[in-house]
């Protein structure tokens, strides 16, 4: 199926024709004219930190291929085209026959297969201490050792994994270059390690760190806190929840002044509220309450415990707080994680058709936007844009 699409290019600013054929851009040419709506297309958002979505929570033992897709169509939404399923610290043989089972899953679709494009373990090889630990279970915390590492690197098989380890736990150091000699990603997070074990870390093999100024106690030394370390250890791409509520505004637009700008991306830390309001949900074996202001905490907690942030509402809020347009920022909820992961996500010829549409109204106000994965590593076409203003089959409207 023929797809032509005219709208506003989101780097450049410009009205562009995009054309597709069995699920490949076969063409992204400069438009004579301007849309018809204030219609935007970009790169579809990739998120490497998803816990679960629209009322499905991926931390139990019970999902369906049914329930992924509904979270992933939920996450088409919200921009989203592609993201990591993230599994959280649990009782070692539940994790793994959690990670098993939910790998088989997604295996069964080629729709899963691409939307799903790999793992995020965060946990069990965190710090235990009492802030550092975040939501996850202290007592359930474990040293890294070469045999686990090789068991998620072996379930994963040839799909990106990130991990997220505390560097300060023993053995972690060893664990660190195992893990990406064997390809993955890891991540430095929910630690207190000093900045000589962050610099090893670094040498090691960790490209990353997850969620910095979050899975860190509410008070810190302002002399010397795990914030600092960071910022001064050369090597590390880090990243942020941009809701306003994980990282107030001030710090949030001190780390865009402080860190090199291709070093920053995007992440919810998404659990089930997000997209579905606020409410009593489950993340593995904790209830949370979401409230209206997308707050997640467990009863009588001040903690975060993930977010309910929708993503296209951290590139508006990230926007919002840096005082720029939501074009700017784009990038870091896209190429800049998909790279870290090996991944591509972007907008070009021969490429798969798979993208974002984005609408705004009067005075720049966002109404909706949806990724679209209209080809599968030509696979074929699963899914193709409905017809509405500014989309269309077989030509421009």
């Amino acid at each position: 199926m023929q797809t032509s699409i005219h709208a506003w290019h989101y780097g450049t600013r410009q009205p562009v024709q995009l054309d597709c054929d069995l699920g490949k851009i076969t063409a992204l040419t400069p438009a004579t004219t301007a849309p018809a709506e204030n219609v935007w297309l970009a790169p579809t958002l990739v998120d490497l930190q998803v816990n679960g979505y629209g009322g499905v929570d991926f931390q139990q033992d019970n999902l369906r291929a049914e329930d992924l897709l509904s979270a992933v169509h939920q996450l088409h939404a919200a921009g989203v085209g592609r993201f990591l399923l993230t599994l959280v610290t649990d009782e070692w043989p539940r994790l793994t026959a959690r990670f098993r089972h939910l790998k088989k899953l997604r295996d069964t679709s080629p729709e899963l297969r691409f939307a799903i494009a790999g793992w995020h373990i965060e946990g069990p090889f965190l710090s235990s201490e009492p802030g550092f630990c975040g939501a996850h279970d202290p007592a359930l915390m474990l040293d890294p050792t070469p045999e686990k590492i090789c068991e998620l690197a072996g379930i994963a098989a040839r799909d990106p994994l990130l991990l997220t380890l505390s560097p300060e736990r023993a053995g972690a150091l060893e664990a660190i270059a195992l893990a990406a000699s064997l390809g993955g990603v890891i991540s430095l997070g929910h630690t207190d390690a000093s900045s000589e074990i962050l610099k090893r870390a670094v040498e090691a093999g960790a490209s990353a760190f997850t969620h910095l100024g979050n899975g860190c106690p509410r008070t810190l030394d302002r002399h010397d806190n795990i914030l600092w370390r960071v910022l001064e250890t050369p090597g590390l791409t880090v990243s942020l929840i941009p809701d306003g509520l994980h990282l107030s505004p001030a710090p949030f637009r001190l780390l865009h002044q402080l860190l090199d700008s291709t070093k920053i991306f995007y992440t919810t830390d998404a659990m089930s509220a997000a997209g579905a309001g606020p409410g009593s949900y489950s993340l593995g074996r904790l209830k949370v309450e979401v409230g209206a202001d997308q707050v997640v905490r467990q009863p009588g907690r001040t903690n975060f415990a993930g977010s309910a942030l929708r993503p296209i509402d951290g590139v508006l809020r990230a926007a919002q707080m840096l005082g720029c347009p939501w074009q700017k920022v784009w990038c870091r909820y896209s190429e800049t994680p998909a790279k870290l992961m090996g991944l591509r996500s972007e907008l070009r010829v021969g490429g798969p058709a798979n993208f974002c549409l984005l609408t705004f109204g009067a005075g720049g106000a966002f109404q909706r936007c949806e990724a679209y994965q209209a080809g599968v590593r030509g696979e074929g076409v699963m899914a193709a844009p409905p017809r509405r203003a500014g989309l269309g089959t077989s030509g421009v409207e």
